[in-house]
């Protein structure tokens, strides 16, 4: 039933935008549209604990079930099959399964953990592979509560978070497709959602742009929007290789995002006296010496080359009006040492020739050690461009955020070279920085912040109102579920004081979210097998160091793996 209502609404919605004015719109409908949200950062495998709040039924193979609210249940995969557990039964439940809520009540929703943020919404759990696949399905309105918090914060500017809510609404309703499995992701590969808190700011935003998203040229707009552009502003075509610009977004500088003092920046400085130049990048220099020092008969070893002054430094490779620069070169004076020869030694420096007799005879005293190597000579001065990504970017300690997109400065100082690396995304649209510093500095509005970002973008407006829900049926209202229990998770790590091997120690888990989960993979990889999933403060025993010092082995009560040391605090007390 809720995905053919939804498939009316996305057709409806489009209807309105193809017949739409350019001004604001009238409402479509005064339910809000659906969105189904798959819930990724979970990182389920077999087994997801749930704990109902307010009014909700399972629905089964060929069966409804009144879940109690308070109660803790768990769904278990097994061999293809869902089991419901509670501290008192269990039943199966079929390939698939379904919880359904009767309330519109704000409070009414499902907990992944006792003190994790609620969850609006109906969830449908289905075996998707081997592992379980949690799909919740709610309105956009709900549904951008508990996005708004973790893509900007509760502390920004209201009108700032209020042009974060277009952005995403539109961005969400542009990707729902009522024939794929769901629509978005709870992670950045979407939109980061969390469920709803305690963020009164964000959900005054949300209210307040109730039911409004973009268009542009009678589309619905696909709002991508980043933490900060750098000071500039990207096109889909220098994003995404072959992707065609629609004429949207354009490159123009941002002088908001550049000026907010929270916007990340990393800077190094290099001395023109090259003192104290890092040692990576030097390692960079010198392997692009290699074939020269050889031709100059010069030892290619890294400790026959020294850089003596640093000249010049210039940036290049970016298309105007573009800024971003993909070379940079390097103009320096440079020494290095050549092999002696054996024709012309000398023993002030321990070396000895062919025309000089030499003594052997026991000593106490240390002989000096030999050197093939002459003094240092000059080399002269030499110019080399270089790609900027990735290699050099990093050796300056300059990456931002990893992806090879970042804006870089240059400032030349008496005595120094000042580079500056921006952005942190793709930088394409909203820039979250910059509309911080829009709202809370230049006191611009949500719809002001909009045109900058997205130029020739229409707001229109859909229904808003909180969706229909089924109402309970009254044999199953008369019929509660089991009762409210606690149903605690698996107690890992029984291990006695004297069972403990030599070297290892007893470690919990406490470096994640109270609604998450730490994997316990069969190698000490990401992309390893997932073994089982480890919940907050559950006990180890810690066996041994990996080959990679960021993971260890750990032992539970039924099986052996590797974690991210990272995520463990070591017990002081085996016996906590």
């Amino acid at each position: 039933m809720r995905s053919g209502r939804q498939i009316l609404l996305c057709f409806a919605f489009l209807l309105l935008l193809f017949f739409s004015c350019a001004g604001a719109g009238e409402s479509l409908d005064d339910a809000a549209p659906l969105i189904r949200v798959c819930l990724k950062r979970l990182a389920l495998t077999d087994r997801i604990d749930i704990l109902p709040t307010g009014s909700y039924t399972l629905d089964g193979d060929g069966f409804s079930l009144t879940l109690r609210s308070g109660a803790e249940y768990i769904l278990q995969l097994r061999e293809g099959l869902i089991y419901l557990y509670d501290g008192s039964f269990h039943m199966r439940c079929g390939s698939s399964v379904q919880l359904i809520r009767h309330d519109n009540d704000s409070a009414c929703g499902l907990r992944f953990t006792k003190s994790g943020n609620l969850y609006p919404g109906d969830l449908s759990v289905s075996d998707a592979g081997g592992i379980l696949q949690p799909v919740l399905e709610l309105s956009v309105e709900e549904y951008l509560r508990g996005v708004l918090p973790y893509e900007m914060s509760n502390d920004f500017p209201l009108e700032a978070l209020k042009a974060q809510a277009v952005c995403a609404r539109s961005y969400a309703l542009s990707k729902v497709n009522p024939s794929a499995a769901y629509d978005v992701v709870d992670t950045t590969n979407d939109q980061v959602y969390r469920g709803t808190g305690n963020h009164p700011r964000c959900d005054q935003a949300v209210l307040e742009t109730a039911g409004i998203v973009g268009t542009y040229k009678g589309q619905l707009v696909t709002c991508y929007y980043s933490a900060s552009n750098g000071g500039q502003t990207e096109t889909i075509g220098h994003v995404w290789s072959g992707v065609e610009d629609n004429g949207l977004y354009q490159m123009v500088d941002d002088p908001y995002d550049f000026a907010n003092p929270e916007s990340i920046v990393k800077r190094v400085t290099l001395m023109k006296s090259a003192d104290h130049l890092p040692t990576a990048f030097l390692s960079i220099l010198q392997d692009a010496m290699r074939s020269r020092m050889e031709k100059q008969g010069f030892d290619t070893d890294p400790s026959s080359f020294r850089i003596d002054s640093l000249d010049a430094v210039i940036l290049s490779g970016a298309r105007e009006p573009s800024r971003f620069y993909t070379k940079i070169s390097f103009t320096f004076t440079w020494s290095g040492r050549r092999p002696r020869s054996a024709a012309t030694p000398s023993l002030a420096d321990g070396t000895y020739g062919e025309d000089e007799d030499v003594l052997f005879f026991v000593t106490s005293t240390p002989a000096p050690a030999l050197s093939l190597l002459g003094p240092f000579e000059t080399g002269g001065s030499q110019t080399l461009t270089l790609d900027l990504f990735p290699d050099v970017l990093k050796s300056l300690n300059l990456s931002v955020y990893g992806a090879n997109n970042e804006l870089v400065t240059l400032l030349e100082k008496a005595d120094s070279f000042v580079l500056e690396s921006r952005r942190f995304g793709h930088g394409l649209g909203l820039s979250q920085r910059g509309a911080q510093w829009m709202a809370g500095h230049e006191k611009w509005t949500y719809d002001q912040i909009l045109a900058f970002y997205y130029p020739g973008m229409t707001l229109e407006v859909l229904g808003s109102s909180a969706p229909e829900v089924p109402t309970l049926e009254p044999a199953l209202a008369m019929t509660p579920g089991p009762s409210a229990s606690p149903t605690p998770r698996p107690t890992l790590m029984p291990v006695a004081t004297g069972d403990i091997p030599e070297g290892a120690y007893l470690a919990s888990v406490e470096g994640i979210d109270d609604d998450s989960s730490l994997n316990l993979r069969a190698e000490p990889s990401q992309a390893a097998e997932i073994l089982m999933r480890l919940y907050k403060h559950q006990k180890l025993l810690v066996l041994e160091t990996a080959e990679n010092p960021a993971w260890v082995k750990v032992r539970t009560d039924s099986a052996e793996g590797y974690v991210m040391v990272s995520f463990l605090e070591r017990m002081d007390d085996p016996q906590d």
